[in-house]
């Protein structure tokens, strides 16, 4: 295989708005990338098979919540650093990236900000290192991104919870040792469990014949009388939607960086095909057609860069970012989905075939438009937000 020589460009000068750490924290992510994942990208998404032997590395450069503090096992990074890591990840496969944005912001973050100490001090410092991988589940088979609809349920029985349910289309399901559920008391009342492989009753049946994401796994999570500590329990009373609504601002805010990365690497592979085949004795990169397609989307994907940057530090500084997390989530990932059939319209014929990349990036866009709420749901947050 040819070795992975890519470089960003940054038309933007993006990069000065980055302190040293930042620049530090990427580099070394997509040194990473270069040199565990190019090189067996390919032939893990051929096979549908999730590469486990990443793992520790995804937890050495701190791909498993970045942002937690160091006493439970993370990095103590800040969000921006958290966004260049999964950007890094996003470059080498779409599925890699899924695997480790699930265990840091949906499986991490609501144990570090919602959950008990001794949850804490019991799961984040494995879930960072790797030792530990974890899934979210929420997705249900008759709700798909209602949880208000969901049905899978949990009774108190005086010393444990008892869990029955089902939830689908759950990223890391197949190999999760531990879940973060989400289930309805018997009032109604949303809540988290953390629900732990080898619990009776508890299991995770793999999903096969996807279409994209073939190098990540992803499965069901199957409760049968699941006895459940109460110790497991995550958050206060009455707050469990809250806790699923919040949640999903980081990971629609990593859903936009990914897919703006993704973009930035699909529109530069592109240009170096171009660059290379001739068609009526000329460079594709000669043909005005094409070259006013490429000035389009480049202007559009700095742009985007520019606004998602400027929602990120908002996190940051932990502003109220619902809307414009929904925005730039729209954006991103409707942007990416257009860059990407543009880009496989250069590359013609060969564009689906599997020995050239098009294909593979062109599947992988279109399932961001979908995760982490559609994009109708996404028109409608802003819509509520903006006119009422």
């Amino acid at each position: 295989m040819a070795t992975d020589l890519f470089q960003a460009p940054d038309y933007y000068n993006m990069d000065d708005l980055l302190n040293e750490e930042h620049k530090m924290v990427r580099d070394a992510a997509r040194d990473w990338v270069k040199k565990c994942i190019s090189p067996i990208i390919e032939d893990a998404c051929e096979k549908a098979e999730f590469p486990k032997q990443i793992v520790s590395g995804l937890g050495e450069i701190g791909a498993f919540g970045p942002y937690i503090p160091e006493e439970y096992g993370g990095a103590g990074l800040d969000q921006i650093s958290y966004g260049l890591i999964m950007q890094e990840l996003e470059r080498g496969d779409s599925g890699v990236r899924s695997t480790a944005s699930v265990q840091s912001s949906l499986v991490m973050y609501p144990i570090y900000k919602y959950g008990t100490e001794e949850q804490r001090k019991k799961y984040l410092p494995k879930l960072a290192t790797g030792e530990y991988l974890g899934c979210f589940g929420l997705t249900e088979p008759n709700h798909g991104s209602n949880p208000g609809g969901m049905e899978t349920n949990y009774k108190d029985m005086g010393d444990h919870y008892l869990l029955n349910g089902s939830k689908m289309w759950i990223s890391n399901a197949p190999f999760a040792d531990v879940a973060v559920v989400w289930a309805k008391n018997e009032e109604g009342r949303i809540y988290g469990l953390i629900v732990e492989r080898g619990m009776e009753g508890f299991t995770t049946p793999e999903t096969h014949g996807k279409w994209s994401l073939r190098a990540s796994a992803t499965g069901e999570l199957v409760f049968d009388n699941v006895k459940v500590p109460k110790e497991n329990l995550i958050g206060e009373i009455n707050k469990g939607f809250y806790y699923i609504m919040e949640k999903f601002e980081l990971e629609r805010l990593i859903l936009s960086t990914g897919a703006l990365a993704s973009a930035e690497y699909a529109l530069t592979y592109g240009l170096q095909y171009m660059s290379e085949r001739e068609a009526f004795n000329r460079p594709l990169n000669k043909f005005q057609e094409l070259r006013h397609r490429v000035a389009q989307l480049s202007s559009e994907l700095e742009c985007l860069k520019a606004f998602n940057y400027q929602i990120c530090q908002a996190l940051q500084q932990k502003e109220d970012v619902t809307k414009e997390c929904a925005m730039t989530k729209l954006l991103c990932t409707e942007f990416m989905d257009k860059l990407s059939y543009q880009v496989l319209q250069f590359f013609g014929g060969y564009g689906y075939m599997e020995e050239y990349k098009a294909a593979r990036i062109f599947r992988d866009s279109r399932i961001g438009t979908i995760g982490g709420g559609t994009s109708e749901i996404m028109r409608e947050i802003i819509a509520k937000s903006i006119i009422g």
